[in-house]
């Protein structure tokens, strides 16, 4: 009989696209593979791109969201699937509790809110052993942090069939490059290089021959719409499709340029040439792992501090940051 497998995702679209390798762990003795993820909703898209996820059961909780009742009916219905082991990947007490009402016998995860009763292996996380959050994934699946593979980059599957016809709704075609710009950042600030070195950027890139796309969720709006009013050629597209939609335009993409957010780890993943921007955050942590990848950032002492806004009020990570930098990075050879 095969084996069952839960995996309790992220809430994070960044942090979703680092359990791949997770994901690719297990299901590769698996024949035929039944790994099944409960995932938020805005995360499905993303597990709807990997290979080997069977069933993706979307999570109706929000963040911060106890509802125990509700946890309990859920775990509840899915101890009918039979699982045999659960990853939980967020360190939060309540991402447990599903498991443990489906009474899953082996309920796998890091220590961390005090929910060492709900899990039957809770790992003590080794920082040093696992500086990176994908090898963190891995090496719950692994067994020991200290055996734990190397993870490979994170690996997502686009739909072709639904690029065409989004571009064909949009009015966008590929006769040019695509430089596609994420400059969005869903966890604040200070993670958004400024709007006018994207703007400066743009304007260097059409010059070059490029056509200019802005990607991004409803909530970026306040990043994309400055650049668009300031260069009427870009073609604005932020909060005009969803999740899965972005990820496989940004696969038609000759480059990307972006902040440190999901949308990042979404183009590594679909294999496109990135020019990463980091400065409140760190590319050691959360780095884009693709070999077509390349990291801007400048070293200074405050950084990474990992803050929603500059606790100094002067946002030099980001402002110093030249847009002749990014462009050298995004024309370089590949």
């Amino acid at each position: 009989m095969a084996e069952r497998i839960l995996v309790v995702a992220p809430s994070w679209v960044g942090d979703a696209i680092l359990s791949e390798p997770l994901i690719a762990l297990l299901r590769e003795p698996l024949e035929p593979a039944i790994v099944d993820v409960l995932a938020p909703p805005w995360c499905a898209p993303v597990y709807a791109r990997m290979r080997g996820v069977r069933t993706i059961i979307e999570s109706p909780f929000g963040h911060r969201e106890l509802k125990l009742r509700a946890r309990r009916a859920l775990g509840r219905q899915l101890r009918a699937n039979n699982y045999t082991r659960a990853f939980v990947l967020p360190n939060s007490f309540k991402s447990a509790l599903i498991p443990w009402f489906a009474r899953i016998p082996r309920r796998i995860g890091y220590v961390g809110e005090a929910r060492g009763i709900l899990l039957t292996d809770a790992r003590r996380l080794d920082r040093r052993a696992t500086p990176r959050l994908v090898d963190r994934f891995i090496a719950l699946g692994a067994g020991r942090d200290d055996l734990a593979p190397s993870a490979p980059s994170p690996v997502l599957v686009p739909d072709a069939a639904n690029a065409t016809t989004a571009m064909r709704a949009l009015g966008l075609t590929t006769r040019r490059p695509i430089a596609a710009f994420c400059p969005g950042a869903e966890f604040g600030p200070a993670k958004r290089w400024p709007t006018e070195h994207f703007v400066t950027l743009a304007q260097r890139l059409i010059a070059s021959g490029y056509a200019v796309w802005l990607i991004g969720s409803p909530n970026d709006r306040a990043a994309c719409d400055p650049v668009a009013a300031a260069i009427p050629e870009v073609r604005n597209l932020c909060g005009r499709t969803d999740l899965g939609t972005a990820i496989d335009l940004l696969a038609q993409a000759s480059v990307v340029v972006s902040n440190d957010s999901g949308l990042m780890h979404a183009a590594a993943a679909v294999g496109r040439p990135l020019v990463a921007l980091f400065g409140s955050s760190s590319p050691e942590y959360t780095p884009p792992l693709s070999p077509l990848a390349r990291v801007a950032r400048i070293d200074i002492v405050c950084s990474p501090c990992f803050q929603r806004e500059c606790p100094l009020g002067h946002f030099r990570c980001m402002r110093e940051l030249e847009p002749n930098l990014v462009y050298d990075l995004a024309r370089a050879p590949k």
